[in-house]
């Protein structure tokens, strides 16, 4: 097959095509570094999930494999650059929901996810959890829905870019609750969280594993998260639609 490897990262579900499709029949070079391209900055979610199953698949292949950030457009610049690059194995996406399912619909973009891309195994799945900082004195989504009502427009929430999950996320929330919020697109989910904790912006719908240290730290408080249930590791967490706003699913 003439396709690029792809790794799937999703803080949402996607559709079972990305699963289900064959990957591309195609070993890894020998005796050549290969590339796993993270469409985000360094010290986020995907980033960190990325350096593990690095490290783990160097391991098991006996090759060196380099994670490369290219950050930018929501994760579309990196999706584009394994599109059209080699197509001998040595650079592999580690590729997320907005850039796959969203942004093609959205915008023209240099890659069609059906034919330049082959999907080989998923990545990570979790839902997001919306947090805020905690000097804004938010407790409940409620008070952040009653806030948006109030002075529409005032309540803004970052993402990682036009199309990820967290930007879908943050106009599901908009539109369950009937308020109108500004968005604040990112490079990533570091920069995005570090502007949280400095206040520059009232919430954000982010990946576990770049939230829970602060949220035990005290400095930012959570209201909800986006999956069906309460998952194990904020089991005191009511879920957005146990929180009066159903639809979010993941």
């Amino acid at each position: 097959m003439n396709k690029r490897y792809l790794l799937r990262l999703g803080a949402l579900a996607l559709p079972a095509l990305w699963l289900a499709a064959p990957a591309a029949a195609q070993d890894f070079p020998p005796k050549k570094a290969v590339s796993l391209v993270v469409g985000f900055a360094p010290g986020g979610a995907a980033d960190a999930a990325a350096r593990l199953i690095a490290k783990k698949l160097g391991e098991n292949i006996g090759q060196t494999v380099v994670v490369e950030n290219k950050a930018g457009a929501g994760g579309n610049i990196a999706h584009q650059q394994v599109a059209n690059g080699p197509e001998d194995g040595s650079v592999l996406l580690f590729g997320s929901i907005g850039p796959l399912t969203i942004a093609p619909h959205m915008m023209k973009v240099g890659y069609d996810p059906f034919k330049d891309l082959a999907p080989i195994s998923g990545g990570v799945h979790f839902p997001n959890v919306l947090v805020v900082n905690s000097a804004s004195g938010i407790k409940t989504v409620a008070d952040m829905v009653a806030l948006a009502k109030k002075d529409p427009g005032s309540v803004t929430y970052a993402s990682t870019g036009n199309g990820s999950a967290s930007h879908l996320a943050g106009e599901l929330f908009s539109q369950r609750a009937g308020v109108e919020m500004t968005h604040v697109p990112y490079r990533g989910g570091a920069p995005a969280m570090q502007d949280l904790l400095g206040g520059r912006f009232t919430g954000y719908f982010a990946a576990p594993p770049t939230a829970l240290p602060h949220i035990e730290t005290g400095k930012l408080t959570p209201l909800a998260t986006t999956g069906l249930t309460r998952p194990a590791y904020l089991p005191n967490i009511p879920t957005m639609a146990e929180s009066g706003l159903p639809g979010f699913r993941r």
